[in-house]
């Protein structure tokens, strides 16, 4: 019996990106769904969330993702620009956001079509690994689009046409995140309970095998 998991993710997430390739592997070795669930970040969520937050808390995350995109063998770096437009002095969201509400309606509606993982992997990586200067310009996202088996031009055309659509799936997948217990990303949830972070796909994929969880049968 096919098993199933909801992914609550970020596009300003650097633990998503360095998650997804992982959530790739799972995907293609087990019998396994992973529903892609894009949320805002919390820095849009919760505009108070980093300015009350212990001021050690940024420069750890960004010593902690750098070792652990070194032990991943994981190119990275902060974007550039960043996924979300912030005042340096609250950190918190500026009013205006031309990226980050684009890039989640278009992770909706990649998931909508059943390409929801392979564009959350290719755009996270144009954004993250550092590989790409100015990832918003150009082709950059409609060649990650390509490589992940969508066509950008359609997918923007659907998010234009039906701003309204996309929003209310954001905001019932954020009402779903905090409903299973949880408010960080990647949250991956498994019949109601919630794993949360990168550290916890061992114990993931430890609970969905004692649920059943089988390997993909090799053609």
């Amino acid at each position: 019996m096919s098993l199933a998991v909801d992914l609550f993710w970020s596009f300003r997430s650097p633990y998503s990106y360095l998650a997804t390739p992982r959530l790739m592997e799972m995907a293609r070795d087990y019998d396994l769904t992973i529903n892609v669930r894009p949320v805002y970040p919390l820095a849009v969520r919760s505009g108070g969330f980093f300015s009350s937050v212990n001021p050690l808390w940024i420069p750890y995350l960004l010593r902690d993702t750098f070792r652990l995109s070194e032990m991943l063998g994981m190119p990275y770096r902060w974007p550039r620009p960043d996924p979300v437009v912030v005042d340096p002095s609250t950190r918190a969201a500026t009013p205006n956001q031309p990226y980050i509400h684009r890039l989640t309606r278009l992770g909706c509606a990649a998931a909508e079509i059943g390409r929801g993982l392979p564009f959350l992997n290719e755009v996270s990586r144009t954004i993250w690994s550092g590989e790409i200067v100015n990832w918003h310009e150009g082709d950059h996202l409609a060649e990650a689009a390509a490589r992940a088996g969508v066509n950008l031009a359609e997918l923007d055309a659907k998010i234009v046409a039906e701003p309204d659509k996309y929003e209310a799936i954001i905001q019932e997948n954020q009402k779903a995140h905090e409903a299973a217990g949880h408010w960080g990303v990647p949250t991956m949830v498994f019949e109601g309970e919630p794993f949360f972070g990168q550290d916890r796909l061992d114990v993931l994929l430890w609970r969905l095998k004692k649920s059943g969880l089988r390997a993909r049968q090799k053609v």
